[in-house]
């Protein structure tokens, strides 16, 4: 069944830029626009209400508390204003990371989000803003499932584990195929579930590299970190022959810290029993994210430590498949 009344959120983001002395930057009205394309558009679309938060923001610019906020905007859409669909606009610097993000901080949400936003802003020559907002709500029309979605150049991604792979074309968002193989969560606890308070979380992301220092690893895991996300070579290994270093991860894992692994390979995924370096890692205290991607391992590391869950607790569901981020 398809979507009867939309919440279109507008963020800011590409597609609602304007020119300024410093060039493009983003702007309000956008709703005033985007009726008036409309009317030219002349094609049956759903009844929508328009909310935007402010100030609208250059993607680049998002950080958890622009998350946070946009949870709370869907759910007052859909409690409050009755909308059975939502379309949100955004900026495509960090889309991905926004769709995966919203993916884990929305677990059993009734109704289907779809994450839109365009290359080319909105009336600009060739332009892809109209084209790629107009099909999402055709999408959401038409019928989509629950969940977190991203919609663009026609093609409907799962919003956990899509990608930006390219700035300079139409087809900038892409789902890899990356191994996904791990047991799906029977049911979503009510502390991990979309109406669950969340609070910002000192996250960090650090790749492994030829040359890479206990010393450096130390000082970022110093600085309060709560969850890390180690990128790893291949299928989860690193520097194992670094006693220092692997001292470091299991003081860390010790004190509480939530380490996570993916692998740098675009089409890779962490199996840290094929390499003895793997192993090593994995006694440190490392879970494996397994084919997950970046966007969708911080987004989920973000709602389980948001949550306020502890180190164990994150570590189980961590492992688990919450929405399609780790099965296919």
């Amino acid at each position: 069944m398809g979507c009867e009344k939309l919440l279109v959120l507008y963020t800011g983001g590409t597609i609602g830029m304007q020119m300024s002395a410093t060039g493009l930057a983003p702007a309000s009205g956008f709703d005033a626009r985007l009726r008036r394309q409309q009317v030219l558009e002349a094609q049956p679309l759903p009844q929508w209400t328009f909310r935007e938060l402010l100030p609208p923001i250059d993607s680049a610019n998002m950080n958890q508390s622009n998350w946070l906020a946009m949870v709370a905007a869907i759910r007052a859409g859909i409690e409050q204003d009755g909308c059975d669909g939502v379309l949100l606009l955004h900026g495509t610097d960090t889309l991905a990371y926004s769709a995966a993000a919203l993916s884990f901080l929305l677990l059993g949400l009734p109704v289907p989000v779809i994450l839109s936003g365009s290359m080319l802003p909105a009336g600009a020559e060739g332009s892809d803003a109209w084209s790629n907002l107009f099909g999402a709500m055709r999408a959401l029309q038409a019928g989509v499932t629950p969940g977190v979605h991203l919609y663009f150049n026609g093609a409907l991604l799962h919003g956990a584990r899509v990608s930006k792979l390219r700035s300079d074309a139409f087809d900038a968002f892409h789902v890899l195929p990356r191994q996904r193989q791990s047991a799906r969560a029977e049911s979503i606890p009510a502390s991990i579930d979309y109406r669950q308070p969340r609070q910002p979380v000192n996250l960090a992301v650090l790749p492994f590299y030829p040359g890479i220092q206990a010393s450096h690893l130390r000082a970022l895991l110093d600085s309060g970190v709560q969850g890390l996300l180690l990128e790893c070579y291949g299928s989860g290994t690193g520097p194992a022959d670094d006693g220092e270093l692997l001292g470091v991860l299991k003081a860390a894992h010790e004190r509480g810290v939530v380490m996570a692994a993916i692998s740098q390979c675009p089409h890779g995924h962490v199996e840290f029993g094929v390499y003895a370096a793997g192993s090593q890692l994995a006694s440190a205290g490392l879970i494996s994210a397994g084919g997950m991607t970046r966007e969708a391992a911080l987004g989920k590391l973000f709602a389980l430590l948001g949550a306020g869950l502890s180190q164990a607790e994150v570590e189980h569901w961590f492992a688990l498949d919450l929405c399609g981020e780790r099965a296919e």
